[in-house]
């Protein structure tokens, strides 16, 4: 059964909670969320008039301008009337065309001087019924760019304003050079028809300079409306964020809490499940339980989900919900670039993969006792005492088996007393997945790498073991070596192990003979001895060689020593 845990989504709705109250800190005190604009001061109604004051002669130039490009109009389609040459009636058309959108732009100027508003933006717009996927993802992306773009309105407005007053700068001088080249040739000539068409080209000139002087300080009034209204970065970052809170922070508010009470009361009712279940309580959890698990798990996804869009949607906060769309789309585009991944985790689950509970899963030469899979797998090893907490994705490429309740899952243990194939013997006094750490007879310690130290093969002497101490005598004992000598032998050990204090903890003791070698008859002695007595190995094995020799010279056995004899042919 599992062991209660505090609800995670308690905590992130206490820091939501915190959030808000933080930044509802930057508010100056006496606004409240109505968000009521301060009265005008004396500088700023000075400032609008003023301003009313430069619009009234800039609203007049313009009406000038229309007029006489309405005369202009007016000629050149009389003039187009009259015309019988094709390439004369397009360029007319053309030209005709250049004033009719002067005309326009300069009705739009007359509108936007006036009343401050762009007419453009009350043009109704085109629909396009053509599918285009392309079109609808830019379509779903536009009130995020939109509302990005209005965070940066100004700036960009004010950018745009500066170019357009530097270009009108450049215009201005080629426009008076023209009208005054023009009215120089004026005064110089006397021909009726050429006067008349330099005429004609003087008040064009003249109207393309006043158009530029208009849209020159138009874009300079506007300008200076967008510095005079200009606030400082921490009064726009206030106003953002009132505005943010006013409208779109509330909502996105409920929508977290709304995924929050989602994803708790499942949590809740899942955690009732474990408690009425009896299944649960079991070592290794039933895999109907398990399949219930994931259900719950999908399900607290989907309800998580639906109540997020389902906020968003009533609030019609379509930049939100756009995000919200793009991020859940991230989502499943991902799910399906792991949907093998997933489903092999999903076996690994539900206890049917390669990886399964109550079995024995080696990682890096180290042998595991599978306790639990989850999303973190628990992984114990009884010998090591060390419990693991291994992500469920590291398991996929693993395979576990059952095993036998003899089988060891470490050589040794603490407090062990091994032996190393380089020689090293030493007590195990710390030892994990990582590292083994001896300590040898005088104190000096010794440390391993875990897999360094299982490739040298320890001898574990905790247990029992056993000393083999050969011995040689003198071919002259011959008649003696197989019997007499043995027993008399085993019997002098035996007495000095009890001498020595070592006798309760002496197992076996054997004296055989082993081979006839070169120079000698060889006996071997064969000593078993308790766990305790791993510390004195080494002594241990002198003591026998010890023992040995003391036997000899008591019964007068000679000890041979190798003979190397020379042969001469």
């Amino acid at each position: 059964m599992h062991s209660p845990h505090p609800c995670p989504c308690s905590r992130s709705l206490v820091a939501g909670l915190a959030l808000f109250l933080w930044i509802s800190l930057f508010l100056p005190a006496g606004h409240g969320l109505a968000g009521d604009n301060p009265p005008p001061t004396t500088k700023q109604t000075q400032a609008v008039q003023e301003m009313q004051d430069n619009i009234l002669p800039t609203l007049k130039s313009i009406l000038e301008l229309r007029a006489d490009l309405q005369k202009q109009l007016r000629e050149k389609k009389k003039q187009l009337k009259r015309s019988s040459s094709d390439s004369e009636k397009l360029q007319l058309q053309a030209e005709i065309a250049l004033l009719e959108q002067q005309l326009k732009e300069s009705g739009d100027d007359f509108t936007r001087i006036a009343t401050g508003i762009d007419p453009r933006d009350f043009q109704p717009k085109k629909k396009e019924e053509k599918f285009d996927l392309k079109q609808e993802i830019t379509f779903l992306l536009k009130p995020l760019i939109s509302e990005m773009k209005q965070m940066t309105a100004r700036v960009r407005q004010q950018a745009q304003l500066n170019v357009e007053i530097e270009q009108y700068s450049k215009l201005l001088p080629e426009a008076e050079e023209a009208v005054q080249s023009i009215t120089e040739l004026l005064k110089k000539t006397k021909d009726k028809a050429l006067e008349k068409q330099l005429g004609k080209e003087l008040t064009a000139w003249k109207n393309r300079q006043k158009e530029l002087e208009n849209k020159q300080n138009i874009a300079r009034m506007q300008l200076e409306q967008l510095s005079r209204s200009k606030t400082s970065v921490r009064e726009d970052l206030q106003e953002s964020i009132k505005h943010f809170f006013r409208t779109r922070g509330a909502y996105l508010f409920l929508a977290l809490a709304t995924v929050t009470l989602v994803i708790c009361t499942c949590w809740l009712l899942h955690r009732f499940l474990v408690r009425i279940l009896p299944g649960y309580r079991r070592e290794h959890i039933p895999l109907r339980l398990r399949i219930l698990d994931l259900v719950f798990r999908a399900m607290t996804f989907i309800l998580a989900v639906t109540g997020l869009f389902g906020v968003l949607y009533a609030a019609q906060d379509w930049v939100l919900l756009s995000v919200s769309i793009i991020f859940l789309m991230g989502i499943g585009w991902t799910a399906l670039q792991t949907i093998p991944k997933i489903w092999n985790q999903s076996q690994l689950m539900l206890n049917i993969g390669s990886v399964r509970e109550g079995e024995r899963l080696v990682i890096d030469g180290i042998p595991w006792f599978v306790r639990k899979i989850n999303v973190f797998t628990i992984l114990e090893n009884p010998d090591l005492g060390v419990t693991l907490r291994v992500p469920i994705g590291k398991l996929l490429d693993m395979e576990s088996r059952p095993f036998n309740r003899w089988e060891r899952w470490f050589p040794c243990k603490r407090d062990d007393w091994v032996i190393l194939a380089d020689g090293t013997r030493g007590k195990v006094v710390s030892q994990s997945h990582e590292a083994v750490e001896l300590v040898q007879r005088g104190g000096a310690r010794k440390i391993y790498r875990t897999a360094d130290f299982l490739s040298l093969s320890p001898l574990n002497l905790s247990s029992n073991f056993r000393l083999k101490v050969p011995f040689g005598i003198s071919y002259d004992l011959q008649e003696q070596a197989t019997a007499r000598i043995p027993d008399t032998l085993s019997r002098y050990i035996s007495d000095r192990i009890g001498e020595e204090g070592y006798g309760d903890y002496l197992k076996n003791l054997r004296v055989e003979f082993m081979e006839a070698a070169d120079s000698s008859l060889n006996l071997v002695v064969i000593a078993d001895f308790d766990g305790e007595m791993a510390p004195l190995y080494n002594r241990l094995r002198r003591a026998l060689q010890k023992w040995c020799v003391e036997a000899c010279t008591r019964e007068d056995w000679e000890i041979p020593f190798p003979q190397l004899t020379v042969h001469k042919v």
